[in-house]
């Protein structure tokens, strides 16, 4: 009947008892197949991890600045990775990286969600927050 009809007689499921046969297209089928996957690509979000870099004595403008580029990365959907870099002698102050961590936590609470909590890695301390 197929190539009656000059078309393909393709097997849908094989594994059924009788297996599911149809009279198509093959290459029509492809095509389609190719088209719904290339769509549900297109749609789907690529969720970027951008970096934030402080140092614990940051002043309370670049502070602010700092805040409104994490808002922004927050409404395009990524995620931030806040890093705060001790130098010298600032490591024996960790309370005041610590402060300032938990500051950007409460500050971004409503948008934002805490994906791993502040922790220390040799000088640098990081945290990474995750749009709501």
């Amino acid at each position: 009947m197929a190539e009656d009809a000059g078309l393909d007689l393709v097997e849908i499921s094989p594994n059924t008892d009788p297996p599911v046969c149809k009279i198509l297209d093959l290459g029509k089928l492809k095509y389609a197949n190719q088209k719904k996957a290339a769509e549900a690509r297109k749609k789907q979000k690529i969720v970027e991890i951008k970096e934030i870099k402080m140092r614990p004595n940051i002043d309370t403008h670049d502070y602010d600045v700092k805040m409104k580029a994490m808002n922004r990365f927050f409404e395009d959907g990524d995620k931030v990775k806040v890093t705060l870099k001790f130098r010298g002698r600032e490591m024996a102050h960790q309370e005041l990286g610590m402060k300032l961590l938990l500051q950007v936590k409460e500050d971004t609470q409503t948008i934002a969600k805490v994906e791993a909590e502040p922790k220390l890695e040799g000088r640098q301390m990081m945290m990474v927050l995750a749009p709501r």
